[in-house]
Parts: structure tokens; C-alpha cells; sequence
């Protein structure tokens, strides 16, 4: 450990009035997990953690220090708040004053599985168990570090005053890039510690010509990789994770022109409903020693996790090292991807289950990051609705969409890599009506890309979206491939398609000069206009 940089921070390290541990062993933070009652284990050895009023992320509170290196750079828009350089400092004391009163679990890992584009990350915390996550999460350092690289100074359970800091609500999110910190306060949710740094990640690698996508990427037998964009639910953890195939990883990476690499050392899987039938992989890991498992329901006596509870959250997660996985790229790279898959949960029925993108389409549905949110899953939601986060991850995109829209673009010319939009929703009605596609005929479909199966077969054009649907995937019914085709009421069928088409639109008119429209009604990027009757992503909404 360099004291010397630890110093400069102003933490303490007298070890005469608390403990600081640093770098100690996986074992040793579960242990102190356990000791300190931050979390029990399971039957089968898995730390259970509970993150108290937050099970998932605080979108709201995300701040960056406006500097002039921001000010142009920072998407402000996407809800991120400015907070000035004098208030970042001032609570940067309140936290490291808080630091220096308490026991301290400190970890030092890096961001990046590429020799050159990789940062350096140390994690200061007062929980052992978030020192654990981020060992899982991030990968083991490649250097020691020095006082550039990223800190994030972790207090859960410190509590501000919002008045006194400007700021939304007690918890706070907020980054730093003059001085790389982080600081992450108020909350207990785990994924704020790896969120936080694939943002940076994401900040700065678009100015090193690197696409960093949110997204899942694996390679088969042969060699071929494919990267999985998706939102949460649409199944980018699982159709990554596939037996048979070699696992990269299944969240953040960089598309480089050497090829993919994984930004993580882990995963981090959501576990509601999570069974060794439907993946056995992810099951597997998130039930051994070393993994943990975090606002899951556990039975007290037996310490039987019940994972088709949501009791405590629906956003229930497991975060474990990549090496729990079998089937896995031990180095965390690979070639440059044959195929590019844009999964949605299209609740409204009227989406294809696969079809092949043009460039122009593909670059639409990259800033759209469509999929749909289902009754029950938030208050006031009563039917489905259309939910879109632009490049499949805009809470974590700092740099407006252009700028990795563009890079995508470029990468999709230069290495003729296929995209195919692949709805992992519903067919034959909407939600209530019709049924979801079964995890089994997905991965088909995605096999049989993989295995080429679909370079010679014909397509037919849907009329309304203007895909490219293939006719011929494996023994899937060509009444399932074409939409229409499953609806018994085809009126109803035209008028839903219609409306999400015009919402389609609509949303990335948000876009401003990125998108506009022609006099035809056919969008226009920059200065790259899709031709209405080619390429339009849509015909006659």
C-alpha cells in the first residue's frame, strides 16, 4: 500500500484507534461480513446481504463536477445534476473526516481487460461485503496504483444534509474527473460501486476511438464473437451466459479495433426466478461460496434462498467471480464481432423475433434502446408501456448519444459486422393477451446466427417497421417469425404497431440535430439521410 497517496487524501492510517485492511482475502471479508452481521450464509455457502431501502440504483442522484473539461462533454440532459467543484470538496472532507472514525476495508483492482486501455481502481468502504463485490467486479490490478487513478470512497450509512450540499436527497452519486474520485453515499445497493466506474470508463474511451458498450459478449467454438445489447429483463446476462459458448462477460465492454474486451472480473445477475433448468450457469455460481447474493428471501432455518420470491425486491442480484462460470474466456477478450444482437422485450406483440438490421436501422435502434415496462412492475403502471434508454444504458452514458451512435457507425462499415434486433417479448397479442417467446426458442434463433445458418436464407419486409425478417430459422413456424400472422385480430395488430411505430419516432425526435425528419418523413442522421425506401426503419406509421 502507498501510504504516501493515502496520506495525501487525508485519510488516517493509525492503526492505534481502528483497523484498515487492505487487500485482505475473499475468505476473510466474508468472515467479517458474517462477524459483523452484514450478512449471513446460505446452505450452499453464498454471503446474503440485505442493501436496506435501496435494492437497486439511485438514478436521480448522480451529480458531476461541472469543470470546463465537463461543461461540453457531460450529456447534462440525462439526468445528470451539476455540482461545483467547492461543494464536491467540502464533501469529500465530510466523508473522509466520517472514513477516518471507522474500521476500513480497502481493495485496489483495475477497470479493463486491454494492456493499454485499462484504469486503475482502489475502493475505500466501511463494509467488508462491498469490498468483496468489488473484487468480484473489478479485475485484479495490472500495476500498483498511483494517485491518478480513480478512488471511491464508499459510506452507506452516511447521512448529509441535502440542504447543506445543494443536493436531491441524502444519497449522492458524484464523480470528479479533475480529481478522479467518486464518491457514493446514502445507499447500500452494491451496483452504485461497478455503475460508477463503468460511467467513467464510458466518459473516456470515446475520445480514444473505443466503443464501450453496455452490453454481454461470448465466442463460440470456432473463434466468432457476439456482442448482446438489452436492457434489464431482456435477457443480456443469459443469452451471454449459453452453454456451449465461451463467456467474455455479461455487462460492460469495449470495442476497440483489436476486438471486445470486458471491462468487469465478474458478473452481477439478476436472480428472480433464477433456476438451475433455465441457467444452469448463473444458478451454479450464485450458489457456492464466494458469491453474493444480495436482497434475496432466505429461509432462516434451512438457509434455503427462495429465488421466485420478491418479498424484498424483484431486482434481486447475485455478483460473483468470472471464473464461477464454466464455460468462460479466460482472457476476457476477443475478436472483433461477427454479429451485434439488440434484444428488447417488446410487451406489445407486434415485434418480429428476429430480424436483420441495415446500418441506418441499426444506428436508430442503438439511440432508441427500446424494450417495455409491464403492469405491476412500478406504481401507476396498470397495462404496458413503451420504455426507451438510448445505447441500451443511458443512465450510464455520459457523452451524448451522437458520440457513440457515430463510433458505432463507424465500427459497423470498417468490419462488416451483422446487427440483428431480436425481441425476447411477446407474440400473438400483448402482454395478458399473447405469450412470451420461451427462453428455448431465443437462443435457437441466436444459435443459429451463430452457426451461420441464416447468410443465404431469404427475408421478407415488414410492412410497417420495414425489417428484414428472415423466413427460415431452424423448425420455427413461419407463423412465428411474421408477426401478423399470429394475431387472430389483425385490426388490433395494425393499430399497436402503428402507435409504437409513431412513438419510435417520437422519441428520437428528442434528438435534435441528430435526428430530424426529410420532407418524406424518413429520419436523417447528421449528414447521413436513410432513404425512405431502403433503409427507413419504419414505412408507414
Amino acid at each position: 500500500m502507498n501510504e504516501t497517496i493515502y496520506s495525501q487524501m487525508g485519510l488516517k492510517l493509525d492503526l492505534r484507534d481502528r483497523n484498515i485492511f487492505f487487500d485482505y482475502p475473499n475468505n476473510f471479508l466474508i468472515e467479517n461480513s458474517v462477524r459483523l452481521g452484514h450478512g449471513k450464509l446460505s446452505k450452499d455457502g453464498s454471503l446474503v446481504v440485505l442493501t436496506g431501502k435501496h435494492t437497486g440504483r439511485s438514478a436521480g442522484d448522480k451529480y458531476v463536477v461541472y469543470s470546463p473539461e465537463t461543461e461540453n462533454k457531460i450529456w447534462w440532459e440525462n439526468s445528470i445534476h451539476k455540482m461545483t467543484p467547492q461543494t464536491f470538496n467540502k464533501l469529500k472532507d465530510k466523508v473522509i473526516n466520517y472514513l477516518n472514525g471507522h474500521d476500513l476495508f480497502i481493495t485496489e483492482r483495475s477497470v479493463g481487460a486491454h494492456d493499454t486501455h485499462n484504469m486503475g481502481v482502489r475502493v475505500i468502504t466501511t463494509h467488508p461485503h462491498n469490498a468483496l463485490f468489488a473484487n468480484h467486479l473489478f479485475r485484479q490490478k495490472q500495476r500498483e496504483l498511483v494517485e491518478k487513478d480513480f478512488t471511491i470512497l464508499h459510506a452507506p450509512h452516511l447521512k448529509v444534509d441535502p440542504l447543506e450540499f445543494d443536493t436531491k436527497s441524502e444519497t449522492i452519486i458524484t464523480t470528479c474527473f479533475e480529481t478522479n474520485t467518486t464518491i457514493i453515499l446514502g445507499t447500500g445497493y452494491a451496483g452504485e460501486i461497478k455503475k460508477s466506474m463503468f460511467c467513467v470508463m464510458n466518459y473516456l474511451l470515446p475520445d480514444m476511438d473505443i466503443l464501450p458498450m453496455h452490453a454481454g459478449s461470448n465466442r463460440t467454438k470456432d473463434g466468432d464473437v457476439s456482442v448482446f445489447f438489452g436492457l434489464s429483463g431482456t435477457g443480456k446476462t443469459t443469452l451471454s451466459t449459453d452453454e456451449g459458448t465461451f463467456l467474455i462477460g455479461d455487462d460492460e465492454h469495449g470495442l476497440s479495433h483489436e476486438g471486445v474486451f470486458n471491462f468487469e472480473g465478474g458478473c452481477y445477475a439478476k436472480t428472480y426466478e433464477l433456476s438451475e433448468e433455465k441457467e444452469p450457469g448463473i444458478y451454479r455460481a450464485s450458489n457456492r461460496f464466494g458469491a453474493i447474493c444480495e436482497n434475496v428471501e432466505m429461509d432462516e432455518k434451512s438457509g434455503v434462498i427462495d429465488f421466485d420470491s420478491k418479498v424484498i425486491s424483484e431486482n434481486g442480484r447475485s455478483s460473483y467471480p468470472l471464473d464461477f462460470i464454466d464455460g468462460l474466456e479466460k482472457s476476457s477478450k476477443g475478436e472483433l464481432p461477427k454479429n451485434m444482437f439488440f434484444l428488447c422485450a417488446d410487451a406489445f406483440g407486434v415485434l418480429p423475433p428476429v430480424a436483420k438490421l441495415s446500418k441506418e436501422q441499426a444506428m436508430f435502434y442503438f439511440v432508441l434502446g427500446y424494450t417495455a415496462k409491464l403492469a405491476g412492475t412500478e406504481i401507476g403502471v396498470v397495462e404496458p408501456s413503451a420504455t426507451f434508454s438510448t445505447c441500451f444504458g443511458a443512465p450510464f452514458m455520459l457523452r451524448h448519444p451522437k458520440v457513440y451512435a457515430e463510433l458505432l457507425g463507424k465500427y459497423l462499415d470498417e468490419y462488416n459486422i451483422n446487427v440483428w434486433l431480436v425481441n425476447t417479448g411477446w407474440s400473438s397479442g400483448p402482454y395478458g393477451k399473447g405469450f412470451r417467446f420461451p427462453l428455448k426458442t431465443t437462443r435457437e434463433i441466436i444459435r443459429s446466427i451463430q452457426n451461420n445458418e441464416l447468410e443465404e436464407v431469404n427475408s421478407e419486409k415488414d410492412p410497417i417497421f420495414g425489417l428484414e425478417i428472415p423466413q427460415n430459422v431452424r423448425d420455427i413456424s413461419r407463423e412465428t417469425l411474421i408477426p401478423n400472422l399470429c394475431w387472430e385480430d389483425k385490426d388490433s395488430y395494425d393499430v399497436l404497431a402503428k402507435e409504437l411505430a409513431l412513438k419510435f419516432h417520437d422519441q428520437m425526435k428528442k434528438f435534435g440535430d441528430f435526428y430530424v425528419e426529410n420532407k418524406n418523413g424518413a429520419p436523417t442522421y447528421g449528414s447521413e439521410p436513410l432513404k425512405k425506401s431502403d433503409n427507413a426503419p419504419f414505412l408507414n406509421a
